[in-house]
């Protein structure tokens, strides 16, 4: 028989669980890895039509220290996949990835030896954003189910 403390104790780290979720869910700080067309659509998404602030992501940081969400946004060529992977692992946990646009997530319409063939095969991708480029709408919807998986996800506390 399961004692009164042991309940409260599996209670109270449940609700903080949800509670740290629900406080990283709508405080990402993404760092944007932009290297191609699909900057314009980033860009388009941060401005104030659409608006990344009203889902606790708009403010970019420039320093893979400081950010938690990666967005990589567009062509990834087999010289730039080191620097990327380097820019991954100097993140802090938790941390996040969003490969945003089709060359981002499959190679797109390159099929050469000079582009990677979807960012996955370098480091893991939390969302995929497909599209060439991707509408601002598809772009908050991945924002979106970023923020559920964060939610949902077990809460390093």
């Amino acid at each position: 028989m399961k004692t009164a403390e042991a309940h409260t104790e599996s209670f109270l780290t449940s609700k903080l669980n949800n509670m740290i979720g629900w406080a990283r869910k709508y405080s990402l700080f993404q760092y944007p890895f932009v290297t191609a067309c699909c900057g314009m659509e980033y860009m388009a998404t941060a401005a104030a039509h659409y608006d990344f602030d009203r889902f606790g992501a708009g403010l970019p940081r420039f320093s893979p220290r400081q950010s938690d969400v990666l967005m990589v946004v567009g062509t990834i060529s087999h010289k730039l996949a080191p620097v990327l992977k380097q820019i991954y692992e100097q993140m802090c946990d938790p941390k996040w990835v969003v490969a945003f646009g089709v060359c981002t997530c499959t190679g797109g319409f390159y099929d050469n030896y000079a582009t990677v063939m979807g960012i996955d095969t370098i480091i893991p991708v939390d969302v995929y954003i497909p599209g060439c480029p991707p509408r601002p709408e598809n772009v908050l919807d991945g924002l979106m189910k970023l923020q559920e998986k964060i939610q949902r996800q077990k809460q390093p506390v």
